[in-house]
């Protein structure tokens, strides 16, 4: 299953000419294996069955979608505003946010999803209390809820279903 989808990537990256195409796609198969070989264990943990799940390509598509134009949109202007602003308008801080994800790959997704929105980035974070210490530009409240709230309860969503 890993070979499938790293083949895929490679084919999906790749831009192999006519001249070199069946060389390419060999060597690519080649590497491919090889590589699944090695980290077939790291990407398919659980239930190996879940790769080749329609409903979570769906998820995993439609969270793509939702993060790079509309949150990352939001996220751009709203730091573009700040900078803008005669009176740069910031309450950097750290707070403590819930994170209710039950897998690795659920809680490194929401985790990278916050680093790469501008404003925000993931500190630390705590898997025994499952939290987050994120860095926000503009702290609007310290209550755990209110900033899962406004900073990963929209990452956790497509996470939650995409991962677990």
């Amino acid at each position: 299953m890993a070979f499938i989808l790293i083949y895929a990537a490679f084919l999906v990256y790749s831009t192999p000419t006519s001249a070199t195409l069946y060389m390419d796609l060999l060597l690519g198969g080649i590497v491919s294996l090889i590589a699944a070989i090695l980290v077939a264990d790291v990407l398919i943990t659980k239930h190996p069955s879940k790769v080749f799940d329609v409903r979570r390509w769906i998820w995993l598509i439609a969270y793509a979608l939702h993060y790079f134009t509309l949150m990352e949109l939001r996220a751009h202007l709203d730091v573009v505003k700040r900078i803008l602003h005669p009176k740069m308008p910031i309450k950097p801080g750290i707070v403590r946010v819930p994170y209710y994800v039950e897998t690795d790959h659920g809680i490194v997704a929401v985790a990278n999803s916050v680093t790469n929105t501008p404003g925000t980035v993931v500190v630390d974070l705590n898997t025994e209390t499952k939290r987050y210490y994120i860095h926000w530009i503009n702290v609007l409240s310290a209550d755990e809820q209110a900033c899962f709230d406004a900073i990963t309860r929209g990452f956790e969503r497509y996470a939650r279903k995409a991962f677990g």
